[in-house]
């Protein structure tokens, strides 16, 4: 008998009215927070594009595996066999959920960043890379000790390719690699992702694809898209047990040397007659996975990803079609708020927004709306800085004080951001707390406390 028959994942089957619900239900529904006005109201979750809730659904399958957990690739036992068999099996759901081509690789990190410093600590040496100002800073910033080519923002997805390929043309020989987002954890806006694969390989370039927000909102394909390698976070694919992934080529990864050194990356250790020690690295995924592997984490990401491809994009991407078309028409009606945009009102989009309010500090206004309207968003500059600034044009460079108006607009912006669990009454709470922001202020006083906006006690 299998292993993996002593239980099994959820079938719980999606069938949510998606004209009132969400599609799929998610924990922390029925949280409620406190307001400074007096009451409460429940929590509304706007904030997906730094960290999804769980799924309802990824958490039973978590809680119905947790006492059969053991250790993986270590022992003989029932549990540490069981553990294994569904931590390959989760790596098998997930090359599936992402188009995985023959040869592939998907190896379990902690996350996009973790994917993408992976990648770079992999890079044959001479590699040159090619990367957007426009990337968050976990696909900006793992090259440095490469030869980098940054790339101007472009002001729209034939702009992008264009850049590209005239940077691309101007490279010499050798090792080519580009570096570019799905879609925009400031923006949304959707990126042309196979465009700039197909002309990265007529440049003999390969690409990665950064598709941490894109992934919750989209389907994913390696082989659709032409990428070389993916990488995406458990945490933002309502899956936040601490893990990631990077898939796609193995050659790289096989020729490189392992990420991390130790247990479970090496197949054979023994001293040598000088009294050294000798390794044999495994040629697998294990290679770049050293240590206790996270299952738990692994084995959420794959429950999410069944759940996301049994409730399908085509039904997702519908809905959250028409919670963004609501929500940015609310904000369109309102002429103290600027949208925040690269490619233009017109251009693709999910379920991420960022946003200026003309005389608001952006932290103040994203504390009013947590403490008087029970919404929790995003302020700052999304660990996207150089977009954030030529984004925001000529503002200053420090974030300003709570409530600061006049002079110089302060470097921040405000992101709200949703997915597959929001209800329709947090869009539209969102929107009417905007409006009555706008119109008629805040009706509590803040300070600045360690940098951030708070309410000040009564």
């Amino acid at each position: 008998m299998s292993p993996t028959a002593t239980f099994a994942p959820s079938c719980s089957s999606v069938s949510v009215d998606s004209r009132t619900d969400e599609v799929l239900p998610v924990l922390g529904r029925d949280v409620q927070v406190p307001l400074v006005t007096g009451g409460e109201a429940p929590y509304a979750a706007l904030d997906y594009a730094a960290s999804a809730p769980a799924l309802q659904r990824v958490w039973d399958d978590v809680a119905a595996y947790a006492p059969y957990y053991g250790s993986v690739h270590r022992g003989a036992g029932h549990l540490s066999q069981l553990s294994t068999e569904l931590f390959e099996n989760s790596r098998r759901t997930v090359a599936e959920f992402l188009g995985c081509r023959e040869g592939d690789q998907v190896v379990f990190t902690r996350a996009t960043t973790d994917s993408l410093n992976l990648l770079a600590a992999a890079l044959p040496e001479g590699t040159r890379v090619f990367v957007f100002e426009t990337e968050h800073h976990a696909s900006l910033l793992p090259w440095r000790a490469h030869d980098v080519t940054y790339l101007d923002a472009p002001r729209s997805p034939e702009a992008a390719v264009a850049t590209l390929e005239s940077a691309l043309h101007a490279a010499p020989a050798g090792p080519k690699l580009v570096c570019v987002t799905g879609a925009s954890n400031v923006t949304g806006e959707v990126w042309p992702v196979r465009a700039l694969a197909r002309a990265a390989h007529r440049h003999g370039a390969r690409l990665v694809l950064d598709a941490a927000q894109l992934a919750p909102h989209r389907r994913v394909s390696l082989t659709e898209l032409e990428a070389d390698w993916v990488a995406f976070s458990g945490h933002k694919l309502y899956a936040p047990f601490g893990a990631g992934v990077l898939a796609g080529r193995a050659d790289w990864l096989r020729a490189a040397e392992p990420y991390l050194a130790g247990g479970g990356a090496s197949r054979r250790v023994s001293r040598t007659d000088d009294g050294t020690v000798e390794v044999e690295w495994q040629r697998s995924e294990a290679r770049h996975e050293a240590g206790s592997p996270n299952v738990i984490g692994a084995y959420a990401i794959a429950s999410a990803c069944r759940a996301l491809t049994e409730a399908g994009f085509d039904r997702l991407a519908a809905r959250e079609e028409e919670l963004l078309g609501r929500l940015r028409k609310g904000l369109a009606d309102l002429p103290e708020v600027k949208v925040l945009s690269l490619f233009g009102a017109d251009a693709d989009r999910v379920g991420v927004v960022s946003f200026v309010v003309e005389g608001w500090n952006s932290s103040h206004f994203a504390a009013a709306l947590s403490a008087e309207y029970g919404i929790g968003v995003r302020d700052g500059l999304f660990c996207a800085h150089p977009l954030l600034r030529t984004l925001l044009g000529q503002r200053g460079d420090t974030p300003g004080e709570c409530g600061a108006a006049g002079g110089t607009p302060a470097l921040n912006a405000i992101r709200v951001s949703f997915g597959a669990g929001t209800p329709d009454e947090h869009v539209d709470r969102f929107v009417t707390a905007v409006r009555e922001l706008v119109r008629d202020g805040a009706r509590w006083t803040y300070r600045t406390e360690d940098g951030r906006c708070v309410p000040d006690s009564a």
